[in-house]
This record gives C-alpha cells, structure tokens and sequence, in this order.
C-alpha cells in the first residue's frame, strides 16, 4: 500500500524478490470493459509504448468465456481430406521445428463504438484511444507452422477449406481458405516468450497474421479439411459485412490499413509549446509504407517517423514533432502500406459500404483540441 512507500527510498530496504514480478502500483494500465462472459475487453493503447502489447494487456473477444483447460487432456485433431487423421498434444506440438513470428491480431468489429456509438450515431467526444482503437494487440507468437501438420497428416488435394474450432463452450468456428493454412499461418502455444494465457487461447491456438481475429481460433481443439465452408453461425449470422445495396460481403478476411494517434488524446489536457504526437500504425495486407500527420484538421499533411523494425502485418509505432499554439486544431493520422491502400476518411467509407456496415472500421480518426488544451475525440472525418 501507499501508506508503506518511505518518502526516501535510499534510506530503507527494499521489497524481497518473488516468483512472479509485479508492475508498480503507480502504473494503472488495465484493459476495459470487463466481467462479461461473452464480451471484449480492450487494450489500454494509450499507455503503452513502443509496439509490444504486454500478454496481460492484449484485448480479448470471448463468446461463451475464458475455458480452464488442462494442457494433458488438451488435444488437436486433423481431420477430414487427410490421409492420416491424426490427434496432437501440446507435447507434440513442441517437437516440431518452431518458429517465432511478430504480428497483429485485430478484431473485425475493432472501431465499433467510434463508428457509429453516440447520439444520432456520430462518434462520442469522450472516448480514449482503448475504446476507438483498443480491439487489436501486436506480440510475439512461438508455434509450428500449420502446413507441417497438414503435411503430416497427408492433406488431400481436394481439400480447399479447413474448418478450426476452439474448444470454448460455444464451440466456436470459422472456415478457413486452405491457401491460408499453407501460408503463413501458425499453431502457437506462446505468446512474448512465455505460454499463452487462458484469455489468449491457452495451451494453444490458431494465428492467421493480417486476417480478423475471429478466424485466429483460441483453445484449438479441431481441424477439419473439406472442399468448400461450413457456413456456421459465425460466418453468416455474424462476422459478415452487410453493403448499403442490400448485399453483405462474407469472408472478408483481411483487415486493412489503419492508424490512430495515441497521445495527445481524450483525456489529456495540453499547454502551448513543442511536444510529440506518437501513434500506432499496422495492416493486414503487409508492412505500413508511410504515416501522414495533419495539425490542421487535414488542410496540410506531413509524413511521420516510423520506429523500426517496420514488420509485415504488425503494429508500427509512428511519431512527429509539434508546437502548439493555443489555438483551437485537429489533429489527424493517416496510414499507406505497402501495396498503396490509403486509409480512407469516414465519409469516404459511408460512400463505399454505407452506414449499415458492421465490421472492418478503418476511417481516419482525429482528436480534437480546444483552446484550454482539452483533448476530445472527433471521427467525423
């Protein structure tokens, strides 16, 4: 407690070591909102820095709760258009060859509550960069590649589709494109070095770098090769895009470019002078090329720093310089990645999708900063 913190640490022993290290009691860093069994729980953006979403503070989307999973009854079975069905355990998982990848996992519906939340549906003023922004993390994942496996079992050239279902209470699970599997997706059963932890899909589970989190399945307990999708409730209930003609848009795996700045940000209060706008930038289509920065509620635009290493398909950390002079501004943030999709403003994405859309919010987002140097969100862009 406070209360036991000596006014001068130099002249009094400190805390003995323990098992488990601790952060400091001044550090509030929480993900939020919390207590629903089938809910999210948001990443704090804006108290993090650098690119690494600590395991601890990585938002999580459960859909029937966090399972408490034994890992010595725990299995993965393959199954279906395969030669050799066959049946692994976490042992087994981990006498592959393995591999360490960094890479983002954002939710589809990441963007909900700054698209269409507020009165009248316009975005509400008072949120942080956690609520606009807070459904993603960028960590480092330990795993076998999934085309080993498919490999060991024999996939079938018929196969095209493979069904990954978690073993949750729901059962949740997504169709997946074989080609997916074969590429760069991953079996992982750690997370920044460590296992992962039960709201991250302890002892392991599927991660599909640039695609939405749905389809990165956790508690993975099946694989199943067809030849075409399942069509479960996730997939057509939900986890579709419905279009302003009536249409809807299914399968609409990858996630695309976005950027949202950091700090200064909802509820910072700012005095006049030099100071530096940091943010987070990352796509699912590969690496972020460029990160535009606008002081003047996008009159002009300047190109921001990327802090490396600038990875495929992970978070970038961007940051610029600005001098504030008391005058009411908006400040906005814009990303390009590497095949040259531009971050889109939010009446650019109405135009293309409409208003209906209930996935894949990736518009320009700005903060709002007033003369007495209140910081409040604007999405209106």
């Amino acid at each position: 407690m406070r209360s036991q913190i000596p006014k001068d640490p130099t002249k009094a022993p400190g805390a003995p070591t323990t098992p488990v290290g601790a952060r400091s009691e001044f550090a509030k860093a929480a993900r939020a909102p919390t207590g629903a069994i089938a809910g999210s729980a948001f990443t704090p953006l804006q108290d993090l820095s650098g690119t690494i979403t600590p395991a601890d503070l990585h938002f999580e989307v459960n859909h029937g709760g966090v399972p408490a999973i034994d890992p010595t009854r725990h299995t993965l079975l393959v199954h279906g258009f395969v030669r050799r069905p066959l049946i692994f355990t976490l042992a087994d998982l981990r006498r592959f060859p393995q591999i360490v990848r960094v890479c983002a996992i954002e939710c589809a519906g990441n963007g909900s509550l700054a698209w269409a939340g507020g009165p009248f549906g316009k975005p509400d003023p008072g949120l942080t960069p956690q609520q606009v922004s807070g459904m993603t993390g960028n960590t480092e994942w330990t795993g076998v590649p999934l085309r080993v496996l498919l490999a060991e079992a024999g996939l079938s050239n018929q196969a095209k589709w493979m069904l990954a279902e978690g073993g949750d209470s729901c059962l949740f699970a997504r169709s997946i494109p074989v080609e997916k599997a074969m590429d760069d997706a991953l079996v992982a059963w750690a997370q920044n070095g460590e296992p992962l932890r039960p709201s991250q899909g302890y002892p392991f589970r599927l991660v599909l770098p640039g695609w939405e989190g749905s389809t990165n399945v956790k508690w993975l307990r099946r694989l199943e090769l067809g030849a075409q999708p399942w069509m479960t409730r996730w997939e057509t209930a939900t986890y579709t895009d419905p279009l302003k003609d009536g249409t809807a848009r299914q399968f609409s795996f990858v996630m695309d470019a976005k950027s949202i700045i950091t700090t200064p940000a909802y509820p910072e209060t700012i005095t006049p002078g030099w100071r530096q706008i940091s943010g987070l930038a990352w796509s699912g289509r590969g690496k972020i090329a460029r990160v535009e920065v606008s002081a003047d509620a996008g009159a002009t635009w300047h190109d921001a720093a990327l802090q490396g290493p600038v990875l495929s398909q992970a978070h970038v950390r961007f940051t610029t310089t600005w001098r504030w002079d008391g005058s009411e501004t908006t400040l906005l943030s814009r990303a390009t990645d590497e095949t040259g999709y531009l971050q889109p403003t939010r009446t650019q994405l109405i135009q293309a999708r409409g208003i209906g859309t209930l996935y894949h919010y990736n518009p320009i987002y700005g903060w709002r900063v007033m003369p007495n140097g209140r910081v409040f969100f604007r999405g209106d862009t």
